[in-house]
């Protein structure tokens, strides 16, 4: 039976340095859970912005192992298998987090956040604790964690689990449970309905497409920023 691995990581900031600093995940087997978390010895300090989001400090972890001597780094180390499934809020951030420790995930994954993106377009936000609030999963959250005894810090790595679990099972809910369409959801390009940036922004792209086409297309050959999304995106409603 294929296992559910639902994951979230805090860090030393998001710059090309920095590092994991902290580890939660549940693992889901049937009817069964296991809660991993650990605080993991960064080689850097975090850094203050970072801190202001997750409030782990460099004295929280100055005793704490580094991050392949924590449990919960080898125990998902024990769950990388191909038939597993890993989901994550935003996963390229925290697979790349990971990846700087030395791992990386054999299994299928599912981002939760392009999955929502593809769900419900049009919601204000897609950000997990904007979720938390506009899904009510925040009422459920005392309950949940009596059933696991979890006690948890708001905003760290395993309070965001938590959330993620609850939307995850929101999701499964909207595809009647077809595991495998938020796998594939996860794969496919987002179509955005408005444009994102520039004099045009939040105009509908379709429009923009005829109205300006030039513009659009001066972007798709002078910024080599533009996500895979958004390039997409363009090329689809200019007819690419």
């Amino acid at each position: 039976m294929a296992k559910f691995i639902l994951l979230d990581t805090e860090t030393t900031g998001t710059d090309p340095e920095d590092r994991i600093c902290q580890l939660a995940f549940i693992a889901l087997e049937g009817k069964e859970s296991t809660v991993y978390n650990d605080y993991c010895k960064a080689p850097l300090d975090i850094k203050y912005g970072a801190m202001a989001i997750h409030h782990i400090t460099n004295e929280m972890i100055a005793d704490a192992p580094l991050y392949w001597d924590c449990e919960a780094a080898i125990a998902l180390d024990s769950y990388n298998e191909e038939e597993n499934i890993l989901i994550i809020q935003n996963a390229p951030f925290d697979l790349g987090m990971l990846k700087k420790e030395g791992f990386e995930w054999n299994g299928k994954v599912i981002d939760t956040l392009r999955v929502i993106k593809h769900l419900e377009p049009d919601l204000d936000s897609h950000a997990l604790q904007y979720l938390r609030y506009a899904k009510d999963f925040y009422l459920e959250e005392g309950a949940i964690c009596k059933a696991m005894d979890l006690i948890l810090q708001p905003h760290d790595a395993l309070s965001d689990v938590v959330v993620l679990k609850q939307l995850m099972s929101y999701l499964v809910k909207k595809v009647d449970r077809n595991i495998d369409e938020l796998v594939q959801l996860t794969k496919k390009p987002i179509l955005y309905k408005k444009m994102r940036f520039g004099k045009h922004k939040d105009e509908p792209l379709e429009e923009v497409a005829k109205t300006d086409p030039g513009y659009l297309n001066r972007a798709l050959k002078n910024m080599d920023n533009l996500d895979d999304d958004l390039r997409y995106s363009l090329n689809f409603y200019l007819g690419n």
